[in-house]
């Protein structure tokens, strides 16, 4: 695989408590993405955060592997969907952290049972650079098939 590199512009203004950002990718695959304190501990009231950000990037990294994994076991997926639930929490003494991230993902691939689909997501995790990021980082990582 060719190292990627990919870029994200943000533009903050304001104090934190009553201050708002946006995201804009340097892809153009989205544009001013808002983003605010409120929205990242409150209601997201149609906004982002970077830990919602954070969730699409694991969940997609993730299904992306668990699809190249049924490919090359020769049962393409039909469909996956995957659901990341990404976990901020006070650590004592260390502050405001991601301890968690949970990816349940459902799939059909033909040719593939569950115990098949299963052993290709065993394998995708062990590939997916966001799993391996997270764990390095000491962040619980659970992954379940639905």
């Amino acid at each position: 695989m060719p190292r990627i590199e990919r870029t994200a512009e943000i533009v903050w203004e304001g104090n934190v408590a009553r201050g708002g950002g946006t995201i804009t990718a340097g892809s153009d695959a989205f544009q001013g993405l808002p983003f605010s304190l409120a929205s990242r501990v409150g209601n997201a009231d149609g906004k982002t955060s970077p830990e919602e950000l954070l969730a699409s990037a694991h969940g997609g990294c993730l299904t992306m592997s668990l699809a190249t994994e049924l490919t090359q076991a020769g049962t393409p997926p039909g469909r996956i969907e995957s659901t990341c639930r990404i976990v901020m929490d006070e650590v004592p003494g260390e502050g405001h952290q991601i301890v968690g991230s949970q990816v349940t993902l459902r799939a059909t691939a033909e040719g593939a049972d569950r115990s098949a689909i299963a052993a290709a997501l065993g394998r995708a995790d062990e590939g997916c650079p966001f799993s391996m990021l997270l764990r390095k980082a000491g962040v619980e990582v659970t992954i379940d098939l639905a």
